[in-house]
């Protein structure tokens, strides 16, 4: 054996008993806390060393209470010259103190008697919190903290202290304790696993410049002087190295997924093309390019034995619906169940009555399965299921459950997939025959953009619908302030509701709430029914039984309420063209891509509409940046690069969901110069030294690969 293949093999011993070390060899690590630390995907030493700090805080610099400013993290030492029990919304201990420059003022809503008496008059406080700006001045809301008889010197650590993801009964005491017993006897035994020779020119200084356990141990106990913000920006040369490292490991893991379904066994579904051509010859419009290029590519897709998994993206309106019911008739007429899964009642009954349409001309049935699904009906839809009568189904989660049994499975549609968790795309492939499995199409009004879905979506094929039908026009956006504003906007709402037209009324909450200072559906309903009192004004939200909900948009389908005044259970998938204008409450709160979800309610007939979204004063950088962007574009695909830009990766593609994947270190757009070397990098690295290639996806992904499957 050589001397390179003798390391190599070292090497991946090594690196297997590391990983199969149990997380309970830590001290303070018992059963109790290893199943709580499995909700964060923890099972061994080597997975503590790799649950990074996704930020940091600075507690070793002390700042003067007069230079404090809102929304700064640091610490404080001051006097205290008065603590007292106050009363108001909530209860709380409020401690005053000072330093000479300035004051604060300290409130603890959580206390105890012992608590409340330590704060004397006199004596000294050093504390560490987030300066905010309150009622009378800036405050600290439960700050860390220590009181003294004398001034205290310096500041609580003297190096920057690193804040680890956690979850619920996990202390971030816990995590620093147990990543100081792991630093210390098990990162020696961590092993480099990519050889930076098989690394592109560009990339091997970046590699270089940084050892794999210096890298690790540098982020998990940053030196004395590191700069904060070099720690936040991920800039640092053990960053950059890390950061290299786990997009190979997650390109690795994509294509051995990709690799895997090859050998799988999908259904062969067979167009009919009699009934196809009398599906659209039945719909009334006809296809767009777009939408007929993206039909031939998953007529194709279904006509094969290895299972297809297509992401089908475009904006809202631009008919991904039907390119899904074409997909569900192919499999339909080759005698394969399908079915479609949408995250909310409301979307799952508007494709029901859709695909109801559409189909029942065609002589196919379609199933309805909710969780509010009457008993009877239920029942009958079950046994259908499971007898193979029922070749199509439209639902929410309900279609997962355990109690649902389908014949034979071919074919899943995943709607608005970003707010689905992996976990439900995976149970719905585990009801599929023993040795088949089955197509997936996910859809999503969301688009992602070019740079990501080639990285994050590896192993999918990407379809756009990149054109709307034709006739549509371009929703006008408008930004107002709701207090001075608000009743110029409610006359604009009698008008179009005058001149035959209807209207949508967006609000963020239902009932009123003394946390938000936010308008409710409940009480904005109320106002306009008062304020236009010869508007028929109905209500919808997400507490409404699924009859009254369905009820209510009934008639605002058919025209018998003019101003429906809903939460935001109206996102996705309502469909009147006769709504021409739409008014978003408290628009400032909510995200770029929900804005444009709501705002893409309208605008799906042949007349102009509008879009007024109304804020509170202040206003945020962020709440400003997002605003100006609706108001600037109605493009799907640039709107979501910029909410991308402003949330980044994990909540556009959902994968902050449980059980999901997320990147430790890498940040998808931050580090996008990277990604055009990670194929490169991948293939050499695969034809050099293959048998790291598992150790290292278990290094970075462990026992969150299964959900690259799904």
């Amino acid at each position: 054996m050589s001397k390179d293949k003798a390391e190599h093999k070292a090497n991946r011993i090594q690196a297997k008993a590391l990983a199969q070390k149990s997380v309970t060899s830590l001290a303070g690590v018992g059963p109790q806390m290893a199943l709580k630390l499995a909700k964060v995907h923890v099972h061994t030493a080597q997975d503590v060393l790799f649950h990074l700090p996704h930020r940091y805080e600075d507690r070793t610099t002390v700042t003067d209470l007069g230079a404090l400013r809102p929304n700064l993290s640091t610490v404080v030492i001051a006097q205290i010259d008065l603590a007292q029990v106050v009363f108001g919304r909530r209860r709380s201990l409020l401690v005053c103190i000072s330093d000479g420059t300035g004051s604060l003022a300290i409130r603890l809503f959580y206390f105890n008697r012992s608590q409340e008496k330590s704060f004397q008059r006199g004596l000294w406080v050093k504390c560490f919190g987030e300066v905010r700006l309150g009622a009378k001045g800036y405050e600290m809301i439960h700050p860390e903290y220590r009181v003294s008889q004398s001034e205290p010197e310096g500041g609580l650590d003297t190096t920057l202290t690193p804040v680890y993801p956690t979850t619920e009964g996990v202390s971030q005491a816990l995590w620093r304790k147990i990543t100081d017993q792991a630093l210390q006897n098990e990162l020696p035994k961590l092993q480099e696993l990519v050889d930076s020779d098989c690394l592109p020119n560009e990339m091997q200084g970046v590699y270089q410049s940084s050892s794999l356990q210096h890298a690790i141990h540098a982020l998990h106990r940053p030196s004395v002087g590191v700069d904060l913000n070099n720690m936040q920006q991920a800039t640092s040369s053990a960053h950059q190295r890390l950061i290299l490292e786990e997009l190979i490991a997650h390109h690795f893991s994509l294509r051995k997924s990709r690799d895997a379904r090859a050998h799988e066994l999908a259904p062969v579904l067979e167009k009919d093309p009699i009934k196809a051509q009398s599906f659209l010859h039945n719909l009334g419009f006809t296809l767009t390019g777009a939408q007929r290029r993206v039909c031939a590519e998953v007529e194709s897709d279904l006509s094969r034995s290895s299972p297809t998994m297509r992401l089908i993206q475009g904006d809202v309106g631009s008919g991904k619906t039907v390119v899904a019911a074409f997909a569900m008739l192919q499999a339909a007429c080759s005698g394969v169940q399908c079915v479609l899964m949408a995250p909310t009642e409301l979307l799952a009954d508007q494709h029901y009555i859709t695909l109801g349409k559409w189909f029942g001309e065609l002589g196919i049935d379609v199933g309805w399965l909710a969780s509010k699904t009457p008993a009877k009906q239920k029942r009958e839809t079950l046994e259908r299921l499971a007898a193979g009568d029922l070749l199509v189904a439209v639902g929410t989660h309900a279609l997962i459950q355990d109690a649902v049994n389908y014949k034979h499975l071919g074919l899943v549609v995943i709607d608005e997939q970003h707010r689905f968790g992996v976990e439900q795309r995976l149970a719905l492939r585990s009801k599929t025959p023993a040795g088949q499995v089955p197509h997936q199409l996910v859809m999503t009004a969301t688009p992602i953009p070019r740079t990501l879905a080639m990285t994050f979506y590896a192993d999918l094929e990407v379809s756009s619908i990149d054109e709307l039908p034709p006739g549509r026009k371009l929703v006008e956006t408008v930004v107002m302030p709701a207090q001075s504003k608000r009743a110029e906007v409610i006359q604009r709402v009698k008008a179009a509701c005058t001149a035959g037209r209807q209207v949508y009324w967006v609000c963020p909450l239902i009932d009123e709430s003394e946390a938000l200072e936010a308008q409710a559906a409940t009480l904005t309903e109320q106002e306009l029914k008062d304020t236009l009192t010869g508007l028929r004004v109905g209500l919808v939200h997400g507490r409404l039984k699924p009859k009254e909900k369905e009820g209510v948009m009934k008639d605002f389908r058919n025209g018998d309420i003019d101003l429906l005044v809903a939460t935001t259970v109206i996102e996705v998938g309502v469909d009147v063209p006769n709504a021409s204008l739409m008014i978003i409450e408290n628009a400032e709160r909510m995200g770029l891509a929900q804005l444009h979800q709501l705002r893409g309610r309208v605008g799906r007939g042949s007349e102009q509409s509008f879009c007024i979204l109304l804020y509170q004063m202040p206003l945020s950088q962020h709440a400003k940046l997002r605003l100006k962007i609706l108001r600037e574009t109605n493009d799907g695909f640039v709107i979501a690069q910029k909410d991308l830009e402003i949330r980044g990766a994990g909540e556009l593609l959902g994968t902050r969901q449980t059980g999901s994947i997320t990147f430790k270190v890498a940040d998808l757009i931050r580090d996008q110069h990277l990604l055009p070397f990670i194929d490169e990098s991948a293939t050499k690295l695969a034809a050099k030294t293959p048998q790291l290639i598992e150790p290292l996806i278990d290094r970075w992904i462990g026992s969150k690969e299964e959900y690259v499957n799904a």
